[in-house]
């Protein structure tokens, strides 16, 4: 079984410049792609490190992947704004025509693939690192790596000292994706999505469709946790406890007025109708499977479904 999987980015020096100036931002990145392709190099919670273009070629900081989605640039910018490591919308815009080598329409809005970097640390400029071994000069995007190969373990587990801020030690031979904290330390909990990510990557899991109604005004549409974001609750950003619902459709599944059981398939309460002498348009769905994500490791996990059933559904 391969070890810790870590992905080295080659980045514009102008978009770690920016971030590395506004500490605040580091939550949560997108470092994109200008071309609009997927990434599907890591699990949610690996890490993911930021390697500048020569003739500077150095390794200038990471985080933990968070997951990835093809947006619009004024989508990834009402998003994340300045954490996208430019100073303006134009500036991005810019930056995406001049990577592409051609000419941008007045009004385009270009598609990007956007990749969500949680937790980023970028070092001091005195305490930044060679590129890994093997990496070639002439790698344009990047690069993944097996980090538990002893050719790589003490190269990374250096990396991984310094974006934790903190001496630990690290089993770099053993996957960091299985449930629960890993080492104790809450940033490397797998499949967990920053908070930006999981609206991203939940609505280009669902193609921009209700689960439940199959409506593709995109305004309208929100990400929602089946189990929600709480102490209380205990609910997390992973995309296996979202689903991409309508506003009114998301406000009546967090009431209980809507479920769906571990068959996906949709469940209403009575109390639409005894209630509100409505919900007619939720009684004809009713039973029915709702729309799934492609992927079967990206549809909703049936145990926080049926979390969902238990608590909020026949409890209200």
């Amino acid at each position: 079984m391969s070890g810790v999987r870590g992905f080295v980015g080659v980045t514009d020096n102008s978009w770690y410049r920016l971030l590395a100036d506004r500490p605040e931002l580091l939550g949560e990145v997108n470092f994109w792609r200008p071309g609009g392709g997927g990434f599907r190099a890591l699990r949610p919670g690996e890490p993911f490190f930021f390697k500048t273009h020569a003739p500077h070629n150095r390794v200038v900081g990471g985080g933990f992947f968070g997951g990835a989605a093809r947006l619009a640039a004024s989508e990834a910018w009402d998003l994340l704004g300045p954490a996208n490591g430019a100073a303006s919308l134009e500036q991005m815009l810019n930056r995406i025509a001049h990577y592409r080598r051609e000419p941008q329409a007045p009004g385009e809005d270009p598609v990007i693939g956007c990749i969500f970097i949680r937790d980023v640390t970028f070092f001091p400029d005195d305490l930044t690192f060679d590129p890994p071994p093997d990496f070639s000069s002439n790698v344009v995007q990047g690069k993944t790596y097996d980090m538990g190969d002893e050719r790589y373990s003490r190269y990374f587990g250096d990396l991984m000292q310094m974006v934790l801020g903190v001496a630990v030690e690290l089993d770099l031979t053993q996957p960091w994706h299985r449930p629960g904290p890993v080492f104790g330390d809450p940033r490397l909990a797998p499949n967990r999505l920053g908070q930006q990510a999981f609206k991203a990557v939940v609505g280009d899991t669902y193609h921009w469709r209700c689960a439940i109604t199959g409506a593709t005004i995109r305004p309208v549409l929100e990400a929602a946790h089946i189990r929600p974001v709480s102490p209380l609750y205990g609910g997390e950003n992973r995309l296996d406890n979202g689903l991409l619902l309508r506003s009114d459709v998301h406000r009546m599944f967090d009431l209980g007025y809507l479920s769906v059981d571990t068959q996906y398939r949709l469940r209403v309460s009575s109390r639409l109708r005894t209630e509100f002498g409505n919900g007619e348009a939720f009684y004809a769905k009713e039973g029915k499977v709702i729309t799934l994500p492609d992927r079967r490791g990206d549809q909703p996990n049936v145990d926080f479904l049926q979390w969902h059933m238990d608590t909020k559904f026949k409890a209200s």
